[in-house]
């Protein structure tokens, strides 16, 4: 099967890449990204200033993605990717959340990697609608394996409910 829903840590999946949710700065932040750096060690966040300082000085934009090392998780490499932030994108919230999908997965794929494991990215803080977002990232993700009929992905989520959701929007129930 080339993607799995279930609930649990994303911090404990053993994926080749983990993606994490990332705030602009790279430098951590509550939710999924604290939980990642948190668990990782500062293996990452000293990827993440290494990124900032060579590649994205002014924060990675929404939408992008880019990787650094796992640190100490059971993944090989984190994937941060930034997802917009609802109220503030207009009509380009969805292609935005899309972007982050499409983006950390091409990432994966350059990286070699055969599984890669998304959160639901934006439906917290950032306050997407997590029906919507868990149509965008599904749709997203299907039309991407097409492409890479090799590659697994898992939506991991930390919730009984949030799981549901995502099942329910997509009529996986």
């Amino acid at each position: 099967m080339q993607i799995e829903i279930k609930r649990g840590d994303i911090t404990k999946e053993r994926a080749c890449a983990v993606v994490n949710a990332a705030n602009p700065s790279l430098m951590g932040g509550g939710g999924v990204d604290g939980a990642i750096h948190r668990a990782g060690g500062p293996e990452i966040l000293e990827a993440c200033k290494e990124i900032r300082r060579t590649r994205y000085p002014d924060g990675l934009p929404t939408g992008e993605a880019v990787a650094t090392t796992a640190g100490k998780l059971p993944a090989k490499y984190v994937i941060h990717t930034v997802g917009p932030v609802w109220g503030r994108c207009n009509e380009k919230c969805d292609e935005l959340l899309a972007s982050a999908y499409r983006n950390s997965l091409k990432v994966a794929a350059d990286l070699g990697c055969d599984s890669v494991a998304f959160p639901a990215i934006s439906t917290g803080i950032y306050g997407f609608p997590p029906r919507r977002a868990a149509k965008i990232a599904y749709d997203t993700v299907k039309a991407f394996l097409k492409e890479h009929p090799k590659m697994r992905v898992i939506f991991i989520f930390h919730s009984d409910e949030s799981k549901k959701i995502f099942e329910e929007a997509n009529g996986l129930l």
